[in-house]
């Protein structure tokens, strides 16, 4: 069956193997570009035959890629196209050898996390001002980098706020993160910013049975989607358009590691189970100009 033209096998794929696994009509379109590629680079190498396809051709097609410039995440994409069109051809005996397990995708490079500068957070928490609530959960994200689902596990129970809330004041308050799946259990300082606009909001906050430190306005405890809603509106009143809630958090790990923290610090704080997930705010590190939040 090795005879068989790479166009011919191509065409049986396109037609009987995709709608076989019922793949998205966006999947369909991608494929068939990815593999159209692929097939006409063989085909300038001067193979046309399934039974010439080898190891060697197809990682100098990944090597074609890497020297037009692609990114690894869009070469790493493509790889995925053929590796399916390789189990196709074993699967269906065209080809002796599974090659798609043979194929490594190349490295694609992590995205830097998009973090806020001074410039960015002081106008989104003087928009929230005016909102004890908003403001506290905004700065409390921003002075502790705990998670979006941390912060909704809350409960009033787990803030412990000092008598006065100054700079200069030798009392700090902490928050309790309770123990989750495959992760401990952490008290965290909180610096006097937090614990004003903690305090201000708990003046403010309804006298509730409900243990939940964040509620909404029916009462009910706000969830993550709803504090992503409320941080994307004054994230849209000041005109950032790619910011998200996990930016405050990466926003807490690039600044304290600006000003001295160590990895292990910041790896602790944040509750990440491996410090690597912390390393890449050393990359950023010379990016920004230390100033304090």
């Amino acid at each position: 069956m090795g005879e068989i033209a790479l166009r011919k096998v191509l065409d049986d794929y396109k037609t009987v193997y995709m709608p076989y696994r019922n793949f998205t009509q966006r999947t369909r379109v991608e494929y068939q570009n990815d593999l159209e590629d692929l097939i006409k680079f063989l085909e300038q190498l001067g193979i046309t035959e399934v039974r010439d396809i080898g190891l060697p051709q197809l990682e100098r097609y990944l090597a074609e890629l890497d020297h037009r410039g692609m990114a690894g995440s869009t070469r790493k994409r493509k790889v995925v196209s053929i590796r399916s069109f390789l189990g196709y051809l074993y699967q269906d005996q065209y080809i002796r050898g599974n090659l798609a397990k043979r194929l490594i995708p190349p490295f694609a490079k992590p995205k830097s996390p998009g973090y806020l500068t001074k410039l960015e957070y002081e106008p989104l928490l003087a928009a929230a001002s005016q909102k004890p609530r908003d403001f506290a959960l905004i700065q409390l994200l921003l002075q502790t980098g705990i998670k979006l689902s941390e912060l909704t596990d809350l409960t009033v129970n787990d803030v412990e706020l000092p008598s006065i809330s100054q700079p200069d004041y030798e009392e700090m308050g902490y928050l309790h993160i309770s123990r989750r799946e495959r992760q401990k259990a952490r008290i965290l300082p909180l610096n006097y910013k937090a614990c004003l606009a903690l305090n201000e909001y708990l003046k403010s906050r309804p006298s509730m049975i409900i243990p939940a430190l964040f509620i909404n306005r029916f009462g009910k405890p706000l969830r993550p989607r709803g504090v992503e809603k409320i941080v994307g509106k004054y994230f849209q009143q000041i005109g950032l358009k790619n910011a998200k809630v996990q930016s405050l958090r990466h926003t807490f790990g690039i600044y304290h590691v600006s000003k001295g923290a160590t990895i292990k610090t910041i790896q602790e704080a944040m509750g990440y189970k491996d410090k690597r997930s912390a390393m890449i705010y050393i990359s950023l590190k010379r990016e920004m100009r230390i100033n304090p939040l």
